[in-house]
């Protein structure tokens, strides 16, 4: 499959400089990240949430990293929750199920990410699959984020 459609014309849209990396099929970021033998703070993950409305957002952060709901829903003055796995795959139809770019305005859905991810300055991302990353330089991934909003919402998981 490699790259997602939507991805791929979204980059391509906005003058992104970006390469894309394979590595063996995998499962899950962190066993991307391992296969492609890149650090797991390096590799942003999109977690899918719905607020009390029925508004969906993507939340970007490391996959090493877990969200904080409660910091999110106070941010916004919403309830946030996970959305169910069926309402994913439907959203994200070009894409293989659990390998979801972390870019909100490609998919036309609500984003924000994690400023710890500024602090990198090689990020990589699920291209749609389970075999392709794309690689970024922090500058690159900067000017994909420009109009998406960031804070921090997330810690540090422990494996």
């Amino acid at each position: 499959m490699s790259i997602s459609t939507r991805l791929n014309e979204y980059l391509n849209k906005h003058g992104v400089d970006y390469q894309t990396l394979t590595h063996p099929h995998t499962q899950s970021s962190v066993d991307s990240a391992i296969s492609a033998d890149i650090p797991q703070h390096q590799l942003a993950k999109a977690v899918v949430l719905e607020d009390h409305q029925g508004k969906k957002m993507i939340a970007i952060l490391p996959t090493d990293y877990k969200i904080s709901l409660q910091q999110l829903n106070s941010r916004f003055q919403s309830k946030f929750h996970l959305v169910d796995e069926e309402d994913v795959y439907q959203l994200f139809d070009d894409c293989e199920i659990g390998a979801i770019p972390p870019i909100g305005e490609a998919y036309h859905i609500n984003a924000i990410y994690d400023d710890v991810l500024l602090d990198e300055s090689d990020i990589y991302l699920e291209a749609g699959d389970h075999r392709t990353l794309v690689h970024l330089k922090q500058k690159e991934f900067v000017k994909l984020m420009e109009r998406t909003q960031h804070t921090r919402f997330s810690r540090l998981a422990f494996y």
